[in-house]
C-alpha cells in the first residue's frame, strides 16, 4: 500500500526554463523505514535550496510522508532546445548525487537531453 501511495507524488517538479537551484528528496511513509522514491524538485523564486526544500516538506508532512533532503545543485532547462544540464552544489545540504537527479528527470523528459556535471556552483 505505502509503495502504492508513492507512485501518486510527482517525480519532478521544476521550472519550465531557466537556471534555477534544485534539491534532490527522499520521499517515505511517515513514521518508519519502509519503501522510499526520490524526486526532483527545482524552482527560480527560491533564494536558497533550503526553501525548496522546507516548501515541499511541508507539503509532503500534509499527506503523511517523512522527507529526507539528499542534496542540491542547479538545473539550466532549456524547454526550446530540449535541455536540462544538472550541475553544481548546495552550500547547505551538500551536492546531490546528479547521476540520480539526471536519471529521474530522463524518465520524466524522455525526449529532452539531459547532462550533468560536479563543476560549477
Amino acid at each position: 500500500m505505502a509503495a502504492e501511495q508513492l507512485g501518486g507524488i510527482r517525480s519532478v517538479d521544476i521550472d519550465p526554463d531557466g537556471v534555477f537551484k534544485y534539491v534532490l528528496i527522499r520521499v517515505r511513509p511517515a513514521g518508519g523505514p519502509g519503501p522510499a522514491r526520490d524526486i526532483v524538485r527545482g524552482h527560480a523564486w527560491a533564494e536558497y535550496h533550503a526553501d525548496i526544500y522546507d516548501k515541499t516538506a511541508a507539503e509532503m508532512e500534509k499527506q503523511g510522508y517523512d522527507c529526507e533532503c539528499l542534496g542540491g545543485g542547479r538545473i539550466s532547462h532549456q524547454s526550446k532546445e530540449k535541455k536540462i544540464h544538472v550541475y553544481g552544489y548546495s552550500v547547505g545540504f551538500g551536492r546531490a548525487k546528479h547521476s540520480v537527479s539526471t536519471k529521474i528527470l530522463k524518465d520524466e523528459y524522455p525526449d529532452y537531453a539531459v547532462t550533468w556535471a560536479d563543476e560549477g556552483y
